[in-house]
């Protein structure tokens, strides 16, 4: 098969969804966009309450201090907090989520699944798109990581200088656990939300239950798993990524022994911080990303149908 072959069967509607590969990734795009802007606020406060995890000396300090101090930045200066790490997160849509949808969706159609994710697709995904995404998340979290002291955003321009004189491997801190992160987030958002959303969907049809309401109920119902357990792994992420790009990095192992530490001295709740934030988050993020990706995808598939490029199955809703 030629390379022009391949890239006009991208744009091909496939008769089982009524999509092209093109339109289902960017109706993945799209719907990653609107989540990014909606959850921003929520994600920032959330890792300003994992950062402040430990005082000027380095000690841990209560999950209940660690809340305070990050509200306090955030009334400080509500505006700006809210909006940090927006940018790179915007701009993130196109170099995190092309990589990642792009494998994901192109694994998915490559098996034969037609746009529907898999373990197969998802674990792939989550593995070689890694190293495109991390960079994105290691920006943002250093754009807030000095709001405390500063009561702004680091430059992007100043963090990029500073790695550069590293070889930008900085950027990379952070990578392993962002691809157990990753597999999750592909496994119970992108796989396991859809899924139980249609489920919910059917049994509730007779309540007049639509697709916001049960695409709502779907996200309430596989975030708390989520968020179990993704938890650590964010708290690790942010150990390793908001230390100092100019000074030692913090590896996977030590990041381990810093929670080890906070649960011996404040138990679950050092573990966990942050839990409660990110299952508002998880519910906010994934009904709006979902609910975003839909409305395209209905978009694209009605305009497939009128245009003639596309015929529903008899019987189909």
């Amino acid at each position: 098969m030629s390379v022009m072959q391949t890239y006009n069967d991208y744009f091909v509607v496939s008769p089982k969804n009524g999509l092209s590969q093109f339109q289902t990734m960017t109706a993945y795009l799209g719907g990653s966009a609107f989540q990014t802007v909606l959850d921003n606020p929520v994600t920032a406060y959330r890792q300003l309450v994992q950062q402040y995890a430990k005082d000027a000396a380095g000690k841990p300090v209560d999950p209940k201090v660690a809340t305070a101090e990050a509200t306090a930045v955030f009334k400080a200066n509500p505006a700006a907090a809210c909006m940090s790490g927006l940018v790179p997160r915007i701009i993130g849509v196109g170099f995190k989520r092309v990589p990642k949808f792009g494998i994901l969706l192109g694994l998915s159609f490559f098996l034969g699944e037609d746009g529907t994710i898999s373990a197969t697709s998802a674990f792939g995904a989550s593995v070689l798109s890694a190293p495109f995404i991390n960079p994105i998340r290691m920006i943002e979290k250093q754009q807030r990581a000095y709001f405390k002291t500063t009561g702004a955003e680091k430059p992007i321009a100043d963090i990029l200088k500073e790695s550069a004189k590293q070889n930008f491997q900085p950027l990379f801190r952070g990578t392993v656990p962002l691809m157990g992160h990753s597999l999750a987030s592909a496994l119970l958002g992108l796989a396991g939300q859809p899924k139980l959303q249609k489920y919910i969907k059917n049994e509730l049809s007779h309540y007049g239950i639509g697709t916001f309401i049960s695409g709502l109920l779907a996200s309430a119902a596989v975030t708390p798993i989520y968020v179990a357990v993704t938890n650590p792994l964010s708290r690790l992420e942010v150990i390793m990524q908001t230390s100092k790009i100019e000074g030692k990095s913090i590896g996977v192992t030590e990041a381990c022994k810093e929670m080890v530490t906070d649960s011996k001295r404040f138990g679950l709740r050092g573990v966990f911080r942050g839990q409660g934030l990110g299952i508002a988050k998880g519910i906010l993020s994934l009904t709006a990303f979902h609910q975003g990706r839909i409305w395209l995808t209905d978009a694209f598939r009605n305009h497939n149908i009128s245009n003639g490029s596309y015929v529903p199955p008899v019987g189909s809703a």
